[in-house]
């Protein structure tokens, strides 16, 4: 299988979890953002080319299911995952810890990036009081579902790779 075959059903698999499981399971009226986390995960799992490859398509289909101007998720999305995919390529070591605070800082930088661009595009109502609070949950919720995400991403963008179940989670 290559990554052309891979990545299209992650995305939808994504996308049916973002928009009709994960909203379910909110912690503190706030559900983890997994379109972002897929964007993170393929900036840690292939670079930053993949980070802002997957970012963009994840970020349009979150476009698809929101009230804000098309294409803000998919903007935001692209940029953190380039960031990440940058930040990995200086990173030496590549530990669990790392990934997990990559994953917290990153999702919480997305959630405030997203109001910011959304502020500049004349969405005011994005920016609010709870809006460090919504970071920080979403930031917590994302680095728990870091390491499975990682591993699929890393299955989807390294084709050459073995299988889904083959080895640890993390590498």
């Amino acid at each position: 299988m290559t990554t052309a075959t891979r990545l299209p059903p992650v995305l939808l698999a994504a996308v049916v979890l973002h928009t009709a499981v994960f909203p379910q399971l909110r912690l503190f009226g706030v559900a983890a953002d997994v379109l972002l986390l897929l964007a993170v995960a393929a900036g840690m799992a292939g670079g930053a080319d993949w980070g802002a490859g997957v970012g963009f398509a994840a970020g349009l289909l979150a476009d698809c299911f929101l009230q804000t101007p098309f294409g803000l998720s998919a903007l935001t999305y692209s940029l953190v995952g380039y960031g990440v995919g940058a930040f990995q390529a200086t990173v030496l070591h590549n530990s669990r810890w790392m990934t997990l605070l990559t994953t917290l800082v990153a999702s919480a930088l997305g959630v405030v990036l997203f109001a910011a661009v959304g502020t500049v595009l004349g969405q005011d109502h994005l920016v609010a009081v709870r809006l460090v609070g919504i970071a920080a949950v979403v930031a917590v919720l994302n680095a728990v579902l870091a390491p499975v995400a990682v591993r699929v991403l890393r299955w989807a963008v390294e084709p050459g790779k073995p299988g889904l179940l083959a080895g640890p989670i993390l590498r």
